[in-house]
């Protein structure tokens, strides 16, 4: 369960459209350049984004791709459901048949994760990500000190 490349280029990218479309079309060889990402991967994820409204295309010289919506009104969750990324930490998509066809013990800790995850990338705009509004959670270096603290208990054990 993590977020794939695929998902990972398709919100970069559509940050690069976002910042830039004042400037009128943004072609994806442009996008492809100054994000490093194959055009035709791109080609690929735009099409899905084309296809959920996400994004509109501009034929003809100057053309190119602008959002569909207000930068505000795209959340990194419509984006990633977009490109088919799934988001599910269960082994069974969510059937429920995790463990030889039956709900294994784990299933709603698993359900409640991905619950979880969609919310908070749900309450991420594509503006927020332009403005550069999304911030490292204060939270984070508590994890860090979980994970530093318990490697030192596991080498401690290890020694005696």
């Amino acid at each position: 369960m993590r977020l794939t490349t695929k998902g990972r280029f398709a919100v970069t990218a559509m940050i690069d459209l976002a910042s830039r479309q004042t400037e009128g079309p943004v072609t994806l060889a442009g996008i492809a350049e100054r994000q490093k990402i194959s055009l035709s991967y791109l080609e690929q994820l735009f099409g899905k984004l084309r296809r959920h409204k996400l994004v509109t295309s501009v034929r003809g010289p100057g053309g190119g791709y602008r959002l569909a919506r207000e930068v505000d009104a795209i959340t990194v969750a419509d984006i990633i459901i977009a490109v088919d990324e799934p988001l599910d930490a269960t082994q069974c998509g969510g059937k429920q048949n995790c463990h030889d066809e039956h709900r294994c013990a784990t299933h709603d800790l698993w359900s409640n994760l991905n619950k979880r995850m969609y919310a908070y990338l749900d309450s991420v705009t594509l503006s927020a990500l332009v403005k550069r509004e999304v911030k490292p959670d204060a939270d984070m270096a508590v994890l860090k000190n979980i994970r530093r603290r318990a490697g030192i208990v596991v080498r401690e054990a290890a020694a005696a």
